[in-house]
């Protein structure tokens, strides 16, 4: 306030004196005006130059998007998951039917069996032919997730070595399972791609240089982890000439494709030895700075005869262990299996699914892979009654899997009693946003879903299922699993049947 009086007080004095005649010149008015005019324009003008001076003013922050819109990246994201809400009302199985049973109709022949239940407590609260066995197409990738988590364990990751060779001037490649390696270095913060082949070249070179070795290098591979025929006999030729899958090795670039991006179409059919030749390439460019060179020709490691062990892969007591020059580590089992669920990627379960048989004490093969996957469901107790595996992926059309399996395998998974299997969540597709579910839900019939509905899906010619979990408009979890046999290829109104049911659940207060 004394700053204020002061001013004033001055001005007092200043007029008086102009009216008196004394005390200073007087001011003529047009000057005054023209004085004021010209500060009034400076103002504005000053503030449409400062920005120039000072920066743009920031935007304004965007509006955060509603949950549902929202890809979980943890269980905590998930709405009624952490743990599912036992307060929640229970649908009423009649409600809960008299809104799927008008949906699920096939178009142009076929049938759809399903059930869904209460997540928390199992109660069935629709079955449609549930306990028949269907060909589940993709949807067997949920359990093969389940027994890969339970052997290998969520943390697992599995390495790729470069150790020293039989011979002078030799390095084996030893491939233990990674076959999401990628051309060039290893990218900590992706799962394809994790382990890349150019850092173990680097690796190998340095330990190379260091353990002076000068002149040619060759290069073998050893990609003897895996047993039986690389092809699964129940796989449709066509299916392979179309690069739905292709020969399973324990080591591959890009889950067995030329380019990460270009998922369709021809694959390697030697995907050890593509992945054999890019590692020697990564070699040779490494090692022409420490005057190192390698052969043209890459060849397999000669494999002993039966009940003796390679030399650059020994077991047991008494065996001299290879030098190993270089070794990288994949991504993580749960980030594997996510990754499978995700991109319904039928190479990477089928390796994921002997693997799950090595750990579990079985042969690295087909038929060890079918035997582990029933194993490990019947241990847990998701064995169902008359259950044929003949493959992991879901490519075969020999599968029979009843849809309740495939309920009880989602309920183990949201339940949380297994916290091993709780790392599968994020897998789960999310309808209209991720994974093979990210361009449907689209229409006004399911858009209601979008966001909501969690799904595995399973696609053949003459089959489609959708297997996954929704909490309801009351937030009640609900487990759920639809399967469609003998459908007529290409009927548009197949899936989004499926599509149509699985959002109904979504909306359903069904009291």
């Amino acid at each position: 306030m004394t700053k204020t009086r002061s001013t004033d007080q001055g001005l007092g004095r200043a007029r008086q004196a102009a009216g008196n005649g004394s005390g200073g010149m007087r001011r003529p008015w047009p000057l005054v005006l023209l004085s004021a005019l010209l500060v009034a324009l400076a103002v504005p003008a000053a503030l449409l130059v400062a920005p120039g001076f000072l920066g743009p003013e920031p935007p304004a922050p965007a509006p955060p998007a509603p949950a549902w819109q929202q890809v979980p990246t943890a269980l905590s994201t998930v709405p009624g998951l952490a743990p599912p809400d036992g307060s929640a009302p229970v649908p009423l199985p009649s409600a809960v039917s008299a809104q799927l049973e008008p949906l699920l109709t096939a178009d142009g022949g076929g049938t759809f069996t399903a059930v869904v239940q209460d997540a928390l407590t199992g109660q069935v609260l629709f079955d449609r032919g549930g306990s028949e066995g269907r060909v589940p197409a993709s949807n067997m990738k949920l359990l093969a997730a389940v027994a890969a988590l339970r052997v290998l364990g969520p943390e697992h990751t599995f390495a790729t070595r470069v150790v020293a060779g039989p011979a002078p001037g030799q390095v084996v490649l030893v491939g233990g399972g990674d076959v999401l390696l990628g051309p060039g270095g290893s990218k900590k913060d992706q799962v394809m791609g994790h382990a890349g082949l150019a850092t173990l070249a680097a690796q190998a070179v340095e330990a190379l240089q260091t353990g002076g070795a000068t002149g040619e290098i060759k290069v073998l591979v050893d990609d003897s982890l895996f047993s039986g025929p690389a092809l699964n006999p129940a796989w449709e030729p066509g299916d392979v000439a179309a690069g739905e899958v292709a020969p399973v090795y324990p080591l591959a670039l890009n889950s067995a494709r030329y380019d990460p991006a270009v998922t369709t179409g021809p694959r390697p059919q030697d995907a050890a030895m593509t992945a054999a030749e890019e590692f020697a390439a990564g070699l040779r460019s490494a090692g022409t700075a420490a005057g190192l060179t390698v052969a043209a020709a890459v060849e397999r490691l000669p494999q002993p005869a039966a009940g003796t062990t390679t030399p650059a892969r020994p077991e047991g007591e008494g065996t001299s262990q290879p030098v190993v020059l270089g070794e990288v580590q994949s991504a993580t089992v749960a980030e594997q299996v996510n990754l499978m669920l995700q991109d319904s990627d039928n190479y990477l379960a089928e390796a994921l699914g002997r693997l799950t048989a090595l750990a579990d004490g079985l042969p690295g093969s087909y038929d060890g892979a079918t035997a582990a996957v029933g194993a490990q469901l019947a241990a847990a107790g998701l064995a169902a009654e008359g259950m044929k595996l003949v493959d992991v992926c879901g490519l075969a059309m020999g599968n029979q899997v009843p849809a309740r399996q495939f309920s009880e395998v989602v309920r183990a998974i949201t339940s949380g009693a297994d916290t091993r299997l709780r790392s599968a969540l994020d897998g789960f597709p999310v309808a209209g946003l991720s994974g093979t579910l990210d361009t449907r839900y689209g229409d006004a019939a399911t858009a209601r879903g979008a966001g909501l509905v969690r799904a595995k899906t399973g696609t053949l010619n003459t089959v489609l299922a959708l297997s996954g979990y929704v909490v309801d408009a009351d937030g009640r979890l609900l487990a759920f699993s639809f399967i469609g046999n003998g459908l007529t290829p290409g009927a548009a109104g197949n899936k989004e049947a499926l599509d149509r049911a699985a959002t109904a659940l979504a909306g359903c207060g069904c009291r």
